[in-house]
Parts: C-alpha cells; structure tokens; sequence
C-alpha cells in the first residue's frame, strides 16, 4: 500500500503532470521565448525593420533637397557660363 502512494507520487511529478511531461512543456515555452526574442532583436528582426524604413523615409527627403540644390547649382554654373567670353 505504500508503495501504490509513492508510485502515484513519482508519476504526479510537480502540479499534476509527470516530471517528463513538466520538463518537455518547460523546454517548450523556453525555445519559443528565445524565438520571439529573435524576431524582436535579431539581426533581421522588427525593429531593423522598422529603422531600416526610417532610415528610407530620411534618404528620400535627402534626395529631394539634394535635386534641388543641385538644379540651382546647375542654373548658376549655366548663367555664369554665359557670361564667360567666347575664346
């Protein structure tokens, strides 16, 4: 009769599941908490992602301001060659 008790509570293991069931579930949530941390940090994660679109949105405005001062710069090289006398 003790025995069948000490058995029952080998098998019960920790909260009602067996030691093995426990430490297989355990492993489990670990491995996915080290996934979702991959995807949230890692090197091609969410947040590259997010500061690599950032980073596109800044180069695009850049560009911009950059045709434009490049056109004026244009029209002033043009203006001033206009002026230089012909050889």
């Amino acid at each position: 009769m003790m025995s069948d008790t000490l058995k029952q509570r080998e098998n019960e293991g920790i909260a009602g599941f067996s030691l093995k069931a426990f430490l297989i579930t355990v492993l489990g949530i670990l491995l996915f908490g080290i996934y979702i941390g991959v995807l949230m940090y890692g090197e091609n994660s969410l947040t590259v992602l997010n500061q690599l679109k950032e980073k596109k949105t800044r180069l695009k405005t850049e560009e911009v301001g950059l045709k434009t001062a490049n056109q004026k710069l244009q029209k002033e090289f043009f203006e001033l060659k206009q002026l230089e006398p012909k050889e």
